[in-house]
């Protein structure tokens, strides 16, 4: 059994979630010319949960060729990646104010799909064994004033999330229902994520 692992993602939340979970991780984060954020680019006409788990899986091949190329101890390494879908539209993180408000507008009083992908990869030898999930949640918004969703943008709590929102946030005071994995909805599902990191021999519980 393996007593720690890489996380390779800047989101606290999926960093806090791990440790609520008791696993010892270390943060393997890209190099200053690495263009991440260009792995996060969705192809013409792509459905939501193809997108997502390609995402997923591209983040986990660069931070494995990460681990390599810092000559780092092996242990296995957790990529994730989480989109919010309304129908087939993939809506991503913000680009600014105006573009969170437009998604939120569009999520106001309407059901939307909240889809996580979590892979691991373990060195073994000198190749590489994974594993991966998809938690697929739906969440329901009540209808919302322009004044509430303005406030909300003014916070700048949406920026850098998918959909615009984080539901741990002031967001989740909109949640009428949810059905899923409210961890998944934050970023990082507890049962999917208990099943790759078992699969990769790192014990949870």
């Amino acid at each position: 059994m393996t007593d720690f692992i890489y996380l390779a993602s800047q989101s606290p939340r999926r960093l806090q979630l791990l440790e609520q979970w008791g696993v010892r991780c270390e943060l393997l984060l890209a190099d200053a010319d690495e263009d991440a954020e260009s792995l996060e680019v969705a192809r013409a006409g792509e459905a939501p949960a193809a997108y997502v788990q390609r995402v997923t899986a591209l983040k986990l091949q660069a931070s494995l060729q990460r681990l390599k190329r810092r000559q780092l101890p092996p242990a296995p390494v957790l990529c994730a990646d989480t989109t919010v879908a309304l129908g087939r539209r993939i809506l991503g993180k913000p680009v600014d104010a105006a573009d969170a408000a437009r998604m939120l507008g569009d999520l106001a009083g309407r059901r939307h799909r909240v889809l996580t992908a979590v892979a691991v990869g373990k060195p073994v030898g000198r190749g590489v064994r994974t594993w991966a999930a998809l938690s697929t949640s739906w969440v329901t918004f009540e209808p919302l004033k322009p004044a509430q969703i303005r406030r909300y943008v003014d916070s700048g709590e949406p920026m850098g999330k998918a959909g615009g929102y984080g539901i741990q946030g002031r967001a989740g005071l909109w949640v009428s229902h949810i059905s899923g994995s409210y961890s998944g909805i934050m970023g990082l599902p507890a049962h999917e994520t208990a099943q790759v990191l078992h699969a990769a021999g790192v014990q949870l519980i």
